[in-house]
């Protein structure tokens, strides 16, 4: 049977730990959505599986709750652009998704309230993502 990761960051010490596991997710630009009655952001996007000895990846949902509102820096304007989420980090009530070049949403946020859900079994990754 196949592990999938469900996980919940409530507290600035869960942060490290989630934004770790969802480095270098893949998410196609119109896969986020923000929904302002709910006071949700959600984005699907496939999970490198840093957690697992074999390279892989998996197709996982994440999702923020409690958001009163959201702006976005350098967002393309291809909504099928492929976006490499990079970190996870919480300064005040500002909870900032962080992407590769120099994409970004910042979330303003009531409570922290973050869910990781794996959707789907993995697949061999082609590469395991580097860094400087």
């Amino acid at each position: 049977m196949t592990e999938q990761l469900h996980l919940r960051a409530e507290s600035a010490e869960d942060l490290p730990a989630l934004s770790a596991l969802v480095q270098d997710m893949t998410v196609i630009a119109d896969d986020i959505a923000f929904d302002g009655r709910r006071r949700q952001l959600s984005l699907i996007g496939n999970r490198f599986r840093r957690e697992s000895e074999i390279p892989s990846r998996v197709r996982a949902a994440l999702r923020v709750d409690f958001v009163d509102g959201l702006k976005h820096r350098a967002m393309p304007q291809n909504p099928r652009t492929v976006l490499a989420l990079l970190a996870l980090t919480l300064e005040g009530d500002q909870l900032t998704l962080a992407f590769a070049n120099g994409t970004s949403l910042r979330a303003r946020i009531e409570a922290l309230d973050i869910t990781l859900d794996d959707v789907s079994g993995p697949w061999g990754a082609k590469a395991v993502p580097l860094h400087d």
